[in-house]
């Protein structure tokens, strides 16, 4: 059964770095249309940033801290998260098989797969 596995969060403090990994197991080609989904505590799941074909597209509150990356060979996409804020806590989702079109792209209704998230502690 396909599954997508993420790894790599922890605790830090504010100001510090994670990096968190995606991989895909037995999905093919799904690195081009995914996305990696941040839900604090209490609030609904929200994009980060996705791979949309040629495109890479971060939501406000994390460009140029975050940078989405892929490595093909290993079928696995990272999220590097640098100078890290105390609203970056909570669990942190990847997902594939989008399904909207290209103005929709952050949305978690749209995407028809998901990890078991990995959680991120950012504290003072």
């Amino acid at each position: 059964q396909a599954r997508l596995v993420e790894s790599g969060g922890g605790s830090v403090q504010v100001g510090q770095s994670l990096r968190l990994s995606c991989t895909g197991e037995k999905f093919i080609g799904w690195t081009d249309y995914m996305g990696w989904f941040h839900q604090a505590p209490g609030n609904e799941r929200q994009g980060v940033a996705v791979f949309y074909g040629y495109s890479t597209v971060y939501n406000d509150s994390v460009r140029g801290r975050f940078t989405l990356s892929q490595d093909r060979a290993k079928n696995t996409v990272y999220l590097q998260m640098n100078n890290l804020k105390l609203e970056d806590t909570g669990t942190y989702f990847c997902a594939a098989g989008y399904k909207g079109g290209p103005t929709d792209v952050l949305s978690a209704k749209n995407y028809n797969f998901w990890g078991q998230g990995t959680t991120v502690n950012v504290s003072s």
